[in-house]
């Protein structure tokens, strides 16, 4: 099987290599490259998987030859069950992809159900990117929406407002979900939370926020890891709460998982926070940072210049960072009697790429932290293995809070 490549978030798979030439380069340069690969953002999301091949169905009267099946490179994550998009062409097409059908180990590939082709065509693509996202619009989700703006500090943001039903019945009626993605994603990713959200009465708002291609990018164009973000899910609760919201629950995805952290313990409107459902959440930056550091063999010393450098004002020049990001606050597992609302945490037991042992570790800590595992699921496709048992664990677990 390939060895997965890094698209777009953390730490790049080229940092081990970078380590391996400290005596050339010197190790401020490869601790300031550690510390970029951290914060800064990338232009693009990288196509990292080969198109083997697309089987097609017999031709069909009316609509031709239609894509059945379509054999990519083996990773972790193309062997993963479940259902998932498919990004290709520069990220212009999609299709959704299903279950695994055949994998051969010899030729290191995968072959996966074609269940439709949204946008594109599938048979001319050369590349494409594995995505948790599933419906790229609310309405190819099934959902009405309404396109809203947000007024950031750094500007204007694009939103997608879902109104539910009123449910008279429901605790949850009259409560707002606040739907924050993850580096390197949109808020196409937060979609997958709609089942749940509907089924409670709950109208949502998917937001972007500062940096993520889609909002207008802060001013030293870096990611902030949260330390900066929350602000925006700030605006996003004042949004909220002047459209006839009494409250919110905030949904996390990775580092918006960080970012709804943040929110609970410095926005204005932190007393309007009902709960957190984070999924493979950032709770522990120190720790995370830590981790991918010896998963890319880097030396102890150079890993924590690198940290220094996210964390120092007088080493701020080697990231770009206009302000030095405050770690330690980052860090739950550092201050988990802060947490002041309930806190649901799904995580995989298999993401390799931020371990669920932190999230783990905080809910053994804090009375007030529900940690719930998944199996096989890479980074934050819990719901993508088994989307029901995610949807009835958040339901049942919102209920639940209500009563």
């Amino acid at each position: 099987m390939k060895r997965e490549k890094w698209g777009p978030g953390l730490i790049g798979a080229a940092v081990g290599a970078g380590a391996a030439t400290v005596g050339l380069v010197g190790s401020a340069s490869v601790s300031a490259y550690f510390a970029r690969k951290v914060v800064v953002p990338p232009k693009k999301p990288i196509e990292n998987l080969k198109v083997l091949s697309v089987d097609f169905s017999s031709p069909d009267i009316t609509e031709g030859q239609v894509p059945t099946a379509i054999r990519l490179d083996a990773t972790r994550a193309t062997l993963a069950p479940g259902t998932y998009g498919f990004y290709f062409d520069g990220g212009a097409s999609f299709a959704l992809l299903g279950e695994v059908l055949a994998y051969s180990p010899r030729e290191e590939s995968v072959t996966r159900a074609v269940l439709k082709v949204i946008k594109g065509n599938l048979a001319e693509a050369t590349r494409g990117r594995l995505s948790g996202v599933v419906s790229p619009t609310p309405e190819l989700a099934g959902y009405d929406s309404e396109d809203v703006s947000l007024e950031l500090p750094v500007g204007q943001a694009p939103a997608w407002l879902i109104r539910a039903d009123d449910k008279a019945d429901s605790p949850y009626r009259k409560t707002w979900a606040i739907m924050v993605h993850g580096m390197g994603a949109t808020r196409a990713e937060t979609l997958r939370a709609l089942e749940t959200t509907q089924a409670l009465g709950m109208t949502s708002l998917h937001i972007s926020y500062r940096t993520d291609r889609e909002a207008p990018a802060a001013g030293d164009n870096r990611y902030g890891l949260g330390f900066t973000e929350w602000e925006d899910v700030d605006t996003a609760i004042e949004f909220a709460l002047a459209r006839g919201a009494e409250d919110v629950v905030l949904f996390g995805w990775s580092m918006g998982g960080a970012i709804a952290l943040q929110a609970m313990d410095r926005a204005r409107h932190r007393a309007a926070i009902r709960a957190l459902v984070l999924d493979g959440p950032a709770v522990d930056w120190l720790e995370l940072i830590q981790y991918h550091s010896e998963i890319n063999k880097l030396p102890l010393r150079l890993g924590e210049l690198g940290i220094s450098m996210i964390s120092k004002a007088a080493l701020k020049v080697f990231t770009g960072l206009e302000k030095p990001i405050d770690l330690a606050r980052l860090s739950w597992n550092r201050r988990p009697e802060d947490i002041s609302v309930p806190v649901l945490i799904i995580h995989s037991l298999a993401d390799t790429f931020v371990p669920a042992s932190s999230s783990k570790k905080l809910a053994k800590q804090s009375p007030l932290v529900d940690f719930v595992p998944f199996a096989q699921a890479t980074h934050t496709r819990e719901w993508n293995v088994d989307p029901q048992l995610w949807t009835k664990t958040v339901q049942d677990w919102l209920l639940a809070l209500a009563r």
